[in-house]
């Protein structure tokens, strides 16, 4: 199977805070873009670069060599693929299919199980690294498909990540990706938590953090996201609303396997919580606001905030 080369058509569909990075990162690699995305207005940037703009998802998918979507909810990512319209529907023969989208397992392998009826080749390759990552190009990739797919995909995948592990079949790429989403949703409960108790006991968090994050502690998230939170910046690199619905997925995933998982079920509960006292379009790290508001209604260091 020929590998995408420069000079192919990509279409991408969902032109959000990661997929308009990426979509940049695939335009400068020489690929001819064709973009779709929910508001056009958001699309103009890239458009103005030389992209150009197709009405429908399906209108994309009859003109790509290969079609990357970068959507919200699994119901959107059904709907852009499934659709009377959709890419499914109208892509040629041959086509490669990449979904970037957090999504179902069960979805990605539905869809590659009709994608396969039609002559189609699809991967599952869900992303992390929020919006630095897109935009610097370091994602990691987490990908569920044929080998061949696999494959042909790589010179697309190397343009916007650097980490980028074939994981099994259809629908894996997701399953790692809930892997990775339940260490950083228990993870986010001890960055807040260790930045809360840093402010209360009278510790500079800065130098703690400086401390900590080059230790045991160390993780991505305290690295990258604490240093927001310490600056009063909650703005999203990847929404509270997108991190409760993939918590979602693998909580329902967990239970078709009999697995319960409390600490997943105390994150899922507290960004609920963020989300019904409007921090649904929030950054992760919005949850500190949460501890913090908190710890303004006991400001006696014997009170501890809700956790």
């Amino acid at each position: 199977m020929e590998l995408m080369h420069a000079g192919q058509t990509v279409g991408f569909i969902g032109l959000g805070v990661m997929g308009a990075s990426m979509a940049g990162h695939l335009l400068a690699g020489g690929y001819r873009l064709i973009v779709h995305t929910r508001t056009k207005a958001k699309a103009q940037p890239l458009l103005a670069r030389g992209m150009t703009w197709r009405d429908t998802p399906g209108d994309v998918a009859a003109e790509a060599d290969a079609v990357i979507t970068m959507v919200g909810y699994p119901s959107d990512v059904e709907s852009v693929y499934l659709g009377s319209q959709g890419i499914v529907q109208r892509a040629r023969p041959g086509t490669l299919l990449i979904d970037m989208t957090t999504s179902s397992p069960a979805l990605a392998r539905r869809i590659a199980a009709q994608a396969m009826a039609r002559g189609l080749s699809t991967l599952d390759a869900p992303v992390s690294g929020g919006d630095v990552g897109a935009r610097e190009a370091k994602l990691s990739i987490m990908v569920g498909g044929e080998p061949a797919a696999f494959d042909r995909a790589m010179p697309l995948f190397q343009l916007m990540g650097r980490n980028i592990v074939h994981q099994g079949d259809a629908g894996t790429g997701q399953h790692a990706k809930m892997c990775n989403q339940i260490a950083i949703a228990a993870g986010m409960i001890g960055v807040c938590e260790a930045m809360l108790y840093a402010k209360k006991s009278g510790l500079n968090p800065q130098t703690v953090l400086q401390s900590i994050s080059a230790g045991a502690a160390g993780s991505w998230s305290l690295s990258n996201l604490a240093p927001r939170i310490l600056q009063g910046d909650f703005s999203p690199g990847f929404y509270v609303k997108h991190f409760i619905k993939d918590m979602g997925i693998a909580l329902d995933s967990a239970a078709e396997m009999g697995l319960d998982l409390p600490g997943l079920k105390l994150a899922h509960q507290l960004y609920d919580r963020l989300a019904a006292s409007g921090g649904e379009n929030l950054g992760t790290q919005g949850l500190f606001t949460l501890y913090a508001r908190q710890l303004e209604l006991h400001p006696n260091p014997t009170q501890t905030p809700a956790g």
